[in-house]
C-alpha cells in the first residue's frame, strides 16, 4: 500500500497542545513517524508558527525531519484566487484558501486542519475540489486528524 501524502495546516501543530484536540493531533503524528502517512506542510504553516507559544514552535522544529516543506508559488497563488473568486471563503480569510491551495498542488491525498470554518467545512470541500477540477487539479480529501488516525 502507498504511503498517503497528507497536508497538515498550523492547526494540526498547535493541536497536540489543545484538550479538545489533543489525543488525534497527537496520534496523527504518531502514525507519521510509523510511516502511513507521508506529512506535508508548507512555507505558509512555518510562517504562522513563528507566533504561536514557544512549546508548538519547538514540537514543530522536532516534526521537520519527517516533514516536506512545500513553498508559495505562482500556481498556488493562482488557486488560491480561483477559490476567492469562487466566493468559497472571503479575501479575509485567503490563507485557509491558500493552505487548500498548497495542499493541491503539491499532490496530496489528503489535507488534515482543525479549522471547521473555513477548510474541514461540509458545504466548502465540493467547492473547493469543484474548482480544482475545473483549474485541472485532483480532488482532495479535506478531513479532521481524527477522522483519519486508525484507532
Amino acid at each position: 500500500m502507498a504511503i498517503i501524502r497528507v497536508y497538515a495546516d498550523t492547526s494540526v501543530f498547535g493541536g497536540v497542545f489543545d484538550e479538545g484536540f489533543e489525543a488525534p493531533s497527537q496520534a496523527f503524528f504518531d502514525q507519521v513517524r510509523n510511516g502511513r502517512f507521508h506529512l506535508v506542510t508548507s512555507a505558509l504553516v512555518q510562517e504562522e508558527i513563528k507566533p504561536a507559544p514557544k512549546y508548538v514552535q519547538e514540537f514543530f522544529d522536532r516534526t521537520l525531519p519527517v516533514v516536506e516543506v512545500v513553498e508559495v508559488s505562482e500556481e498556488t497563488l493562482r488557486l488560491r484566487d480561483a477559490y476567492l473568486e469562487a466566493g468559497i471563503v472571503s479575501s479575509q480569510w485567503s490563507e485557509d484558501a491558500l493552505h487548500v491551495a498548497l495542499a493541491t498542488v503539491s499532490g496530496c491525498s489528503l489535507i488534515v486542519s482543525w479549522n471547521f470554518k473555513h477548510i474541514v467545512h461540509f458545504e466548502k470541500i465540493p467547492l473547493y475540489n469543484a474548482v480544482n477540477v475545473l483549474k485541472g487539479h485532483s480532488n482532495v480529501g479535506i478531513f479532521s486528524p481524527l477522522e483519519v488516525i486508525q484507532i
